[in-house]
């Protein structure tokens, strides 16, 4: 069973909120800095799954006079500000662990402290397995951006407990906080990630590789299908991804004595082909005589594909 993206955003929500409260209590039972920093990190994903609804929302608006092109790239702006706010956590949760390195303090409490924990931990666990398959179905980076977020809090969320335990066993009261540094550290560098790929989205980044090779596969065997003695020529093609869109726009040549009712028929069929084969492209394809070449319009164009 599919969830859809907005049905999962809310469990999302509801979930960040689960997660408040006991890690909440769990930091306030045993007065571990590590603890406390993993609560703080969960107002992240509270913000972070609220906003990100509401940029599903606005990406699921069909295209407009305005937006010709579709609301898609608002996926974009919820995972750069889901990585915006990790970044802010994380200097935070540095700023407390510092000076609790630098003024130790005894941990209370702890197995209760430790159950709420794990408790939490399946909660953001389960959600995450779910996002990352409803991202995979949707092909929706705001479900992946929170479904990665969950993930890193659960193994932010172990590497605490284990940093706990060490202090049990250790006596060590400056392993706490030391944890809770690298804990900052880590959510940091999943924030600078989810915020460097927001940035490529909205510079229309190109598909990923795999699309590409299978757009490439559909041209190829749909020019192996034209009838013996009509040659076909593609080239220039540029594609460009926009949330769960994606784009293509290529040049398509066709025998000069084609009428173009059948040249028009050709490329209908071609567009059709393509569609089928990568869910959520939009194709353009501009007809050309073999004889013709369409003006360059960056260096080295032209290429055959």
């Amino acid at each position: 069973m599919t969830f859809t993206p907005r049905t999962l955003l809310r469990a999302s929500v509801a979930v960040a909120l689960i997660t408040i409260v006991l890690k909440g209590l769990a930091g306030y039972m045993t007065n571990s800095m590590g603890l406390i920093s993993d609560a703080m990190e969960s107002f992240v994903n509270l913000a972070s799954a609220v906003f990100a609804l509401a940029m599903v929302t606005i990406a699921e608006r069909p295209a407009d006079d305005d937006h010709p092109y579709g609301h898609h790239k608002a996926e974009y702006f919820s995972s750069g500000f889901e990585g915006i706010l990790i970044m802010g956590a994380a200097i935070a949760i540095l700023w407390v662990s510092v000076h609790r390195l630098l003024s130790p303090q005894p941990l209370e409490q702890l197995g209760w402290g430790l159950a709420l924990s794990v408790i939490s931990s399946g909660f953001n666990a389960g959600l995450a397995l779910l996002l990352f398959r409803a991202a995979r179905a949707h092909r929706s980076i705001a479900l992946e951006a929170d479904g990665r977020h969950l993930m890193a809090d659960v193994w932010t969320s172990a590497a605490v407990l284990v940093g706990i335990v060490g202090v049990m066993a250790t006596g060590w009261l400056w392993l706490d906080p030391v944890l809770a540094i690298g804990v900052a550290l880590n959510i940091a560098r999943e924030g600078a990630k989810l915020v460097w790929r927001s940035s490529q989205g909205l510079m229309d980044e190109a598909v990923d590789s795999e699309t590409l090779a299978t757009v490439r596969a559909t041209i190829d065997a749909f020019a192996a299908r034209v009838p013996e003695g009509a040659r076909l020529r593609f080239d220039d093609m540029v594609t460009r991804s926009a949330g769960q869109r994606r784009f293509a726009d290529l040049h398509m040549h066709v025998p000069g004595d084609w009428t173009l009712q059948h040249a028009a028929g050709m490329r209908d069929e071609l567009e059709q082909a393509l569609m089928d084969a990568v869910p959520g492209l939009r194709v353009t394809i501009q007809l050309l005589p073999l004889t013709m070449e369409a003006r360059a319009t960056q260096a080295g164009e032209h290429q055959p594909l």
